[in-house]
Order: C-alpha cells, then structure tokens, then sequence
C-alpha cells in the first residue's frame, strides 16, 4: 500500500489559525460593515480540511470544495489576500468578482488543482467522480504513468449526503473502484435541519457498511492525532487502486450557517458540547503535549496570523473593482486557453478543417445517425482523449444505433456502459473535461436530460465563473422530438428553449446528414461544450438522407443554410421541422425563402434580417412549444432590427402547449403539419 507522509505540524496550525482569524474578522467587521455580502464560517471545520489540503502532494490530485471550504483551499494556496478580495468581490482570482467569495476553484499552485465549486448543493461529487475516471484514462489509455497514484477528493458536509449528486458520485465509483475519496464532515445539521433527517440515524458511514467496493471510516475530526491516522490510512487506500473509500469525520459548527443565522435552534447544551470540540483548543493541547509547540510558540504563531491578517487586508481592500465593460467576456472560449480544461491546454486539439462539403461518392447517401457515428469513429481514431458513454452505448451500440462497432474498435475504456444516472453521466463529463479529456456522453431521449439539469447549466457557465481559469468542453449527444411512427408524451420532447437559457452552451439542431457530420466534427474539435440534437424521425429516414460531406468538413456553428429562393417570406426552421417547411414551400414557387438555422446559440441574425429585408415577411416554425418557444425569441430580435422593413404581422407555427401525444392521430394534432404551415404561408402571402 502506497504510504502517506508525515505533516508539518506549524503548517497545519498556520492554516487552520490563518483560516479562523479571516472568519472573525469578517463576522466581526468586513460583514456587518457591509464589505462582504456573504460570510460562510468554517469555525470546527479547519483540522479536517487543512490535513486533508495537505496530504494531496501528488501532481495530479484534485478536489472538489463547497461553501464552507475555505480552510482546504487556503491550505491548498490560496493566498488571505486573495480569500478576503473574493469576498469582497473585488477584481482578482479566484473570479475577479463573478462569483461569491465562497464558491473557490485553484489551479495548481501548493497541493491538489481546486475544481470549480457549484453553488448547488451536492454537485460537487459527480465532478470529482469524473476527475477520477480520467485519472484511470490517462494511466491505461493514455499511458501517461505520472498519473498513476493520483486521487480525486470530494469535500461535504452531511447536509450533501441525501442530495442526488452525492449518490450518483457514488454509483459511478464504486462500480469501477475508481480512485475517489469522500470526505464528509459531519457538524450534525444543514442549516437547521438535523443530520437524522438526512439519512436514516444521521450516519452516513453506518449506513453504507454494506456498500460494495467502499472503503469506510468514522471518527472525529476534531482529534489531531486522530484525525491524522484517519485521512491517512483512507488515503493511502484510494491512491494504492483499492478502490473509492469515504471518511465521515465528526466536526463542531461554531457559528451559524451563515452570518444572518443565529443558530437559536440548538440548545445551550449543544452549543457547549460543541465549544469543547474546537479542534483549535485540541490541536494547541496536542502540540503542547507532544512537545511541539511550547505556549510561547503558540503565542507566537498567533501573532504572525494577526499581522498577516491584516496585511492581507490591506492589500484586498486596495485591489481594484471589476471593470463591467468586461462582464460579458469568457462566455465562450475568445481565443485564450484556459489554464485547464479541455484539450487547448495540452495542444490536444485536432485543428478545424474544411468549411465546405467534399464528398467522395455524391451519389450515395447515408442517413442522419450513419454520419453522426462515421464522424465519432473518424475522430475517435485520431483523438485518443474522446470517450464515449452513457446508457447501452457500449456492448448494444446506443438504443438508436448511433455508437454501434465502437467499442469493439476502441474498448471498454473509451466506449462504456452507464448506469441509469443522468447526473452521474454528465457531472462525471464535467471532471473529465477538466483533466484534459473530450467526453462524448449520451443522454438516451430528451425527457431524460431533466435529472441533469443541473449539470448540465452548472457546467454552461463553468468558463465565465472562472473567467477562463477553467473550461470543460463537452459534446452532449440527445436525441430529441417525435418518433417516425409515434409520439408519446416521454420520448418525444424537442424542448429546445430551455437549453438555450443555460449560458455557455453551443446548440446544434441539424435537419440531414450532411449537416449533422459538419457539425459533430467541429463540435469535437471545438473549445466551448455543446448540446448536439439528433431529432428521432430524421435519424434514418429518407427526409435527411444526404451524401457523407467527407472527413475534414466542418461546418461552422451560426451559419444558416438558404434552402429555397424567395421573394415575399421568410420561413425560418430548424430540426425535423425544415422537410416539412420545404413541402409547404413547394406549393409557392419563387415567393417563400426558407432558412435551416442549424444551430440556435449561436443563431445566424445576419442571414435571417437580410432575407426578411428582402421578402418584408417573417414565419418562424419549431416544433417546440409556443409559450417561450425560441421562436419567439427570432421575432422579437427581428422586430427591434428590421420593423420598418415588415410588411405583415410576423407568425409563428409551433406545437400547443401541452405534451406529445401516443395516438398518432393526437400527435399529429400537436406536431406542426405540412398542412398547417402550407395554410399560414398563404395567409401571409395574401396579407
């Protein structure tokens, strides 16, 4: 088994004093001074995450943190200066004002890489999950041997054990006896809600002695000696490849959950019994004890914490505001690799290669789902950092047949099998992403995106929390909409609009083949995270047949396609929707010009005001609802840019709001028809 070393002792108590004297001078000062907004007291929490911050000396360990972390990520690098400028939301690392003073991220510097926190309770496990898939990928499929022995460490309170992130963290390690390790510090309440309300006797560790491929201790962390061993011998454990471990370690909350909480819900009792659990006063007693510390050195190193302190102080109160000019910058990537995250950093990425079409046999055509799966299994074959997953990808070759041969061509490795756990598939994307791998995941149909919403927007913005510190580039593979010969109301969600509300996202929505290999290919060679639509009925279905496009096409995100000439309207569609424009179409030759938006974020402007600049009408149809449909959107862009140039009240033909029916005589009453957009079009060509 793999030994961990000894600590400092100095340090240990350096950081935890360091951690402690910043709390109080914030509850004392900055807060009611009204400089910091938002205080999260670690006090009885500093032991725990400062031997924890200082036992991950492995280049390539990483870490997941929450609200109340600060003790780890300051015993990890981060400087008081900086700790105190976050929370007063001035223009410095970690976010230069974008994020609270509480949510950290820390690229490397003294010990384990900080990932970018979450501010969803929970979210932080299915990341360090997937920081531990990849320490497995990079040592077996990458044979990078500096990876070997690495860990990923996921930081909580007991509160996070009953969220869904925490089980399917959990549901994703213990399967594959990946290299994680829980800590969980127990202060006995989430808020005001007490642990027992959490899990079944407010023990997690008890209740999981039966998990499989689980590692278990359980003891105080409040302890030096004691809670030394612990974090020892668990991670010690993780790093020999014995598979996940989790520590739940007994610690005091000595102030409330946050400044505005008096905590008037404990008892008197509880509030001494928890006084007595300072791990301050245990450590000061163990030191001297031991003989490491005489009172004098304790004083001492008190003292120096002041006056760091306040230097510290002064330099945050001097750094400047953020500039708001700058507050819509790093959406996406700008041009600048990040410090981590994705392939840019690594020089990994595949350049872009042609803009336009060059098909070897234009003659034949292969449907939708053929080219999605010729384009990942041509760059699979030259990107050795793509993995492919989700729920029956692997041995059945995806429900749709999307990766079917991948992985007997490239293993159990890069193509593997999920559990039924949407948030553990893409919050395990987010931390492989930010190890430097391109994750391929699979969500099954689009209903089934709905459990990892938080994931998924959480990840969105990643890039603009960090201010391009961090990135996680992922392509997200859903199918989407109405079947070819059914709907019903759960594998027929288009719900498109509320994908693009989620900030940081490229959207693509192609209607053919060709369309679709362009657009995958620039997804996996691109720098920002993408939602790829595959719509169902055009999967393998005539409508979207068209010649493969070649194995360097790339087709440019924002660039719409000006599938028909015309003169007097617009129409302007996307996915399943556009061969069904097209057949209304043809009933007015040379008067209806219809545009395939092929992607929504970005979405071609340009191309749409120059047509509506010309024909003076505008139809938007989408499958998706009415009511917030992105249709609406496209109107009210519209509206505000070319108003004077309308010669008719801009419509919109869109599904009713209310779900996709079974009966396929229902559906078709809620899916937009040839028929109902035929007979709008020629209302509005006879306005």
């Amino acid at each position: 088994m793999t030994s961990t070393p000894a600590v400092n002792w100095t340090e240990i108590a350096y950081y935890m004093l360091l951690s402690r004297h910043l709390d109080e001078l914030e509850e004392q000062e900055l807060t009611p001074q009204g400089k910091v907004k938002y205080q999260f007291s670690a006090k009885g929490h500093e032991l725990v995450q400062v031997l924890t911050a200082r036992l991950l000396d492995h280049p390539h360990d990483a870490a997941t943190v929450y609200y109340r972390s600060r003790p780890f990520v300051l015993a990890s690098g981060l400087t008081a200066g900086e700790a105190l400028a976050a929370n007063m939301a001035k223009a410095t690392p970690p976010s230069w004002g974008r994020d609270t003073g509480v949510m950290f991220h820390l690229p490397r510097r003294e010990r384990a890489t900080v990932l970018p926190s979450s501010g969803d309770v929970g979210a932080q496990y299915p990341t360090a999950a997937g920081w531990a898939q990849a320490i497995r990928y990079r040592v077996r499929v990458l044979e990078e041997d500096a990876w070997r022995g690495a860990i990923a460490v996921a930081m909580g309170g007991d509160g996070s054990v009953a969220s869904n992130g925490f089980w399917a963290a959990l549901n994703v390690v213990t399967p594959q006896k990946l290299p994680m390790l829980f800590v969980i510090e127990d202060n006995k309440y989430g808020i005001s809600v007490t642990s027992d309300l959490q899990v079944p006797g407010g023990n997690i560790a008890a209740n999981l002695k039966s998990y499989g491929n689980l590692r278990l201790w359980d003891g105080p962390g409040y302890q030096p000696a004691e809670t030394l061993r612990i974090l020892q011998e668990a991670i010690a454990h993780v790093r020999s490849g014995a598979g996940p471990a989790l520590v739940r370690l007994q610690v005091p909350r000595l102030s409330g959950h946050t400044f505005t909480d008096n905590a008037a819900y404990k008892s008197p009792a509880e509030r001494e019994a928890e006084a007595r659990m300072d791990p301050l006063l245990h450590l000061r007693e163990y030191l001297l004890a031991e003989g490491i510390f005489t009172p004098a050195d304790w004083d001492a190193l008190v003292q120096q914490v002041r006056d760091d302190v306040r230097e510290a102080l002064a330099w945050a109160e001097a750094q400047a505001e953020p500039d708001p000019t700058q507050v819509r910058r790093h959406v996406f990537y700008e041009g600048q690799a990040p410090e981590m995250g994705g392939l840019r950093p690594e020089g990994a990425l595949i350049p872009l290669g042609s803009a336009e079409p060059q098909p070897t046999q234009p003659k034949r055509r292969v449907n939708l789902v053929d080219a999605v799966l010729r384009v990942m299994d041509t760059e699979m074959a030259l990107n050795p950092r793509i993995a492919v997953f989700g729920e029956d990808v692997a041995v059945k070759g995806g429900v749709h047949g999307a990766t079917r041969g991948l992985l007997q061509k490239y293993g159990p490795e890069r193509v593997f099998d999920t559990s039924l756990n949407e948030v553990g598939i893409v919050g395990r994307a987010v931390g492989m992403a930010l190890a430097g791998l391109l994750p391929v995941p699979e969500i099954q149909f689009r209903k089934y995106a709905d459990p990892a919403r938080e994931p998924i927007h959480d990840l969105g913005f990643l890039r603009w929390r960090t201010a391009n510190q961090f990135a996680a580039p992922v392509v997200l593979r859903i199918p989407v909409g109405y079947g070819k010969v059914t709907g019903d109301p759960w594998h027929s969600f288009s719900a498109e609009q509320e994908f693009v509300h989620m900030f940081g996202w490229r959207i693509a929505y192609p209607s053919n083949a060709a369309d679709a290999a362009g657009l995958m290919r620039t997804a996996l060679r691109g720098d920002d995270p993408v939602i790829f639509l595959e719509h169902r009925a055009l999967l393998d279905t005539a409508p979207a047949r068209r010649p493969y496009p070649g194995d360097e096409y790339c087709l440019p995100f924002g660039r719409a396609a000006r599938l028909t000439e015309g003169d007097r309207l617009t129409v302007v569609t996307w996915g399943a929707m556009v061969p069904r424009a097209l057949d209304a179409a043809r009933d007015f030759p040379g008067r209806v010009e219809v545009l395939d938006l092929r992607t929504l974020i970005p979405w071609d402007l340009d191309a749409v005001l120059e047509s509506v600049r010309k024909t003076g009408r505008l139809l938007v149809v989408h499958e998706d609802g009415l009511t917030g449909g992105f249709g609406g959107e496209i109107v009210a862009v519209v509206t505000e840019q070319a108003f004077e140039w309308l010669d008719a009240p801009v419509r919109r033909v869109a599904a009713p709001d209310v779900p996709v029916p079974y009966n396929i005589g229902l559906m078709h009453a809620v899916v937009p028809t040839v028929e109902r957009i035929r007979a709008v079009m020629e209302e509005m060509l006879e306005y």
